[in-house]
């Protein structure tokens, strides 16, 4: 019989032990309890009064020993009801509390979290990253300096990430430092015009700024700055550029 579910209701592994001895050997002294499941008599005492604030044992007096005994199984039920109750009522709290997170956070915009990734995973988390900030957003629009050798990173790190941009209806405005690199849908490219494959690839999203390039060993690396300001300048430049290569 797998017991291990009643750890979804809250009970830990001594509390499951002492209550099954209840239900299997019927009412019981501290002492036999202690003997049956190989307890102390201070955890014991501790676990019972737990037991009884959940409602799954109950005592009584016999003569001048003090008696403990299971409550149904079908008090779990009950239990359960309780706990989904308390989840409700804890969604409903969280709900609220969010909006007042968000405003403190929004308050501390000011000061730019920088976050470091290295090797193909880390570039992977970035365009994850993308995906799922411009998937909240009203406005599903980003925009990418491209370069030559980090693009080629960005396919081996994420070979679908296009096809899943495209899913979830995502345009981006994209400026190549080099030529080469063609539209796939839902995206717009112009052409610096320069020779160098090596730059970095910069993306403009949701806030923040991501710069993906390769250390001196060749692998890749990336950085996300998140703050309002700095992507509302590098946001503004972009644009500028982009209606001066049209």
């Amino acid at each position: 019989m797998d017991v291990t579910i009643l750890k979804k209701l809250g009970l830990s592994d001594k509390e499951i032990k002492v209550y099954l001895k209840l239900l299997e050997y019927g009412a019981n002294s501290v002492r036999s309890l202690v003997d049956l499941t190989g307890l102390n008599r201070g955890t014991v005492y501790d676990v019972l009064k737990r037991l009884q604030e959940m409602g799954l044992v109950s005592y009584y007096h016999q003569e001048t020993k003090q008696k403990f005994v299971a409550e149904p199984a079908d008090r779990l039920s009950i239990l359960l009801l309780q706990k989904e109750e308390e989840l409700k009522r804890a969604k409903n709290e969280i709900n609220e509390l969010i909006p007042q997170l968000k405003s403190m956070r929004d308050k501390s915009d000011l000061k730019p979290a920088t976050k470091l990734y290295e090797g193909k995973r880390g570039v992977r988390i970035i365009l994850e990253d993308v995906l799922s900030c411009l998937e909240e957003l009203d406005k599903k629009e980003y925009y990418v300096y491209s370069a030559k050798n980090s693009s080629e990173d960005l396919k081996k790190a994420y070979p679908d990430f296009t096809k899943a941009r495209i899913k979830k209806k995502i345009k981006v405005k994209a400026i190549s430092l080099a030529q080469g690199g063609k539209t796939s849908g839902l995206d717009e490219r112009r052409w610096l015009g320069t020779d160098d494959k090596s730059g970095t690839f910069i993306i403009i999203y949701a806030d923040k700024c991501a710069f993906i390039s390769r250390d001196s060993q060749g692998v890749p690396v990336g950085v996300i700055i998140e703050n309002k300001m700095i992507y509302e300048t590098q946001k503004k430049v972009f644009l500028q550029l982009w209606n001066f290569l049209k």
